[in-house]
């Protein structure tokens, strides 16, 4: 393959310049840019300024500016995606002090806001970054009724403030679980999420301040909430099991037609596949899901996420914030059972990106991107492979974690004191 120099290439494309930033090349790996381009063989990669400002299709001699990672016979591809978590919320869900991830007594419904509990110190983040994951999805995980409230986009690199896209997507549950909150049954559940949307409706024409008066259901915080839901500005994510209820949500797009509608969970979507691919509806799904843990549950299996992407759904992945680090390994799993290679790594990568509205930022390598970008050092969807760089906003960041510390504390142990006295 020629090799090239930036001196040719000045000539071509303006590059950006920061002298507070570090200019990064990485040379000579497959990449899989997930966009226009689609994957090219021993190219190069460029970015500068926390953005990816080149992709070119060889090889590249950089000037000494840029810091050159050699990713030859190794695997480029975005930052993957964690579709759907509590990054930021939860450590450990049965502590009993505060946990973020839930609401057990708050008088809020939709108008929580999980951006204002997000911590960037939770010791996820590290775990879940040298992974692959760069960025995430996050919302509260359960509350006393089926809204979740409001969720945020945020970054898992270093950044003082993670969060990339606030208030991003409204999460309601309405699967077994949100039904037992919302009067132990369905009947009641979808009732009261029609009068929400209703309300939501007639709350667009009101211009709210502090001394409106509002005698709705919904509070009038929870219902300024839910009225950029109504308008389609907000997506509205739900969780849901059952075909029936998929065709129940189905149905109530029919009356509130701008509904921005992605389902989660949907371990019976395959029996909706072509209902929700002409209604233009989006999945996130566990693609492992095969076993019946409730009724709403008893077609699992483990085609479901190819069955989808057959009828033309776009699906991505997502599981429990805890195992969100594993979502290529069930990308891959999914792949083993008839979803298309790319069609899985976009499930970690485009589909998360375009269903929260940052395909202009996230998901993609192509100049203008935030740089968020992995060298693997194989085929990222096979489990024994992984990262050996990961890049997040244009910085590298090291491969470091609570559980590598733990790792090399004892690889070699200080055989003539007590291991308490060993320090990492």
């Amino acid at each position: 393959m020629r090799t090239l120099t930036l001196t040719a290439l000045a000539a071509v494309t303006a590059l950006s310049f920061s002298a507070n930033a570090e200019k990064i090349a990485l040379v000579g790996g497959t990449i899989h840019t997930m966009g226009a381009k689609g994957t090219i063989e021993k190219g190069t990669v460029l970015i500068d300024d926390g953005k990816i400002t080149q992709v070119i299709d060889q090889t590249v001699s950089t000037d000494e500016s840029y810091r050159v990672i050699d990713a030859k016979g190794k695997i480029i591809t975005p930052g993957f995606i964690g579709a759907y978590t509590s990054l930021g919320l939860v450590e450990v869900p049965s502590w009993a002090n505060t946990v973020d991830a839930t609401a057990a007594k708050s008088s809020y419904q939709a108008s929580l806001d999980a951006t204002v509990a997000i911590s960037p110190d939770t010791t996820l983040r590290n775990i879940s970054r040298i992974e692959g994951i760069t960025s995430a999805a996050t919302a509260l995980s359960g509350s006393d009724t089926m809204f979740h409230g409001r969720g945020a986009i945020i970054t898992l690199g270093d950044d003082v403030d993670p969060l990339l896209k606030k208030r991003a997507f409204m999460a309601i549950d309405v699967s077994n679980s949100g039904a037992n909150k919302m009067g132990g049954t369905r009947a009641a559940m979808w009732l009261s999420l029609r009068d929400a949307f209703n309300e939501a409706l007639y709350a667009q024409t009101i211009s709210f301040t502090p001394q409106t008066e509002w005698h709705g259901t919904l509070s009038k915080a929870d219902v300024e909430a839910m009225v950029p839901v109504v308008q389609g500005d907000v997506p509205v994510l739900f969780k849901v099991h059952r075909a029936a209820d998929i065709r129940r949500i189905l149905h109530m797009m029919q009356n509130f037609k701008r509904l921005n509608v992605t389902l989660v969970g949907a371990a019976e979507a395959w029996r909706v596949a072509d209902e929700l691919a002409a209604a233009g509806v989006e999945v996130i799904l566990n693609p492992e899901s095969n076993l019946p843990y409730a009724f709403e549950q008893n077609g699992a299996t483990m085609e479901n996420a190819a069955r989808l992407h057959k009828a033309g759904v776009k699906v991505a992945v997502g599981m429990n914030t805890h195992n969100i680090r594993l979502a290529p390994q069930h990308a891959g799993n999914a792949v083993a059972n008839g979803l298309p290679y790319q069609a899985g790594l976009a499930s970690l990568t485009t589909v998360p990106a375009e269903i929260y509205g940052m395909a202009d930022r996230l998901g993609q390598i192509k100049a203008g991107m935030q740089a968020d970008v992995v060298v693997w050092s194989g085929d990222p969807l096979e489990v024994m492979e992984a990262p050996t760089n990961v890049i997040i906003n244009g910085e590298e960041i090291e491969l470091e974690s609570r559980q590598t510390k733990l790792r090399d504390r004892y690889l070699n142990l200080d055989k003539e004191k007590p291991q308490q006295y060993t320090r990492p």
